[in-house]
C-alpha cells in the first residue's frame, strides 16, 4: 500500500470521529402558570434507524435534568425539525436552562444552548 492509499484508508477508518453531532439551532420557553413549555429546533444529518438525533434534555446550570424529550424515529427528510415538551417544572428562581441533545450513535452532547427565562 502506497502512502496516498494508506492516508485515504485512514480517513475512512476515522470517518465516524468526524460525524456531525446534533445541533440545537433554536429554542424557546414559555411560562404556563406553574410549568414551562419548550420548543426546540434540531439539525442533524439523520441517515436512518442506525444514526439519528434521538432526544434532547432541559438541563440546569448545575447539571440537574428537568425534562427529557425522546425522539422515537429518524427525521431523514425533515431537517431541521422542531419538537416540544410541555409542563416542565423548574425550581423557583431558575433564570436560565440549557438544551442538551442526543444522537443514537454518538450519545449525549453538551450543546451549551442557553435559554434565558422570563415570566
Amino acid at each position: 500500500m502506497n502512502h496516498t492509499s494508506f492516508l485515504i484508508a485512514a480517513l475512512f477508518v476515522a470517518a465516524p470521529a468526524f460525524a456531525e453531532q446534533p445541533k440545537v439551532i433554536d429554542a424557546t420557553a414559555h411560562s404556563t402558570g406553574m410549568g414551562w413549555d419548550f420548543s426546540v429546533t434540531i439539525e442533524h444529518p439523520d441517515t436512518g434507524w442506525d444514526h439519528y438525533a434521538d432526544g434532547w434534555e432541559i438541563v440546569g446550570s448545575d447539571g440537574t435534568v428537568f425534562g427529557t424529550r425522546v425522539l422515537h424515529h429518524p427525521h431523514v427528510k425533515e431537517q431541521p425539525f422542531t419538537r416540544g415538551l410541555s409542563n416542565v417544572m423548574l425550581p423557583d428562581g431558575t433564570r436560565e436552562v440549557f438544551i442538551r441533545v442526543k444522537c443514537s450513535e454518538d450519545g449525549w452532547k453538551d450543546s451549551g444552548y442557553k435559554i434565558t427565562l422570563s415570566r
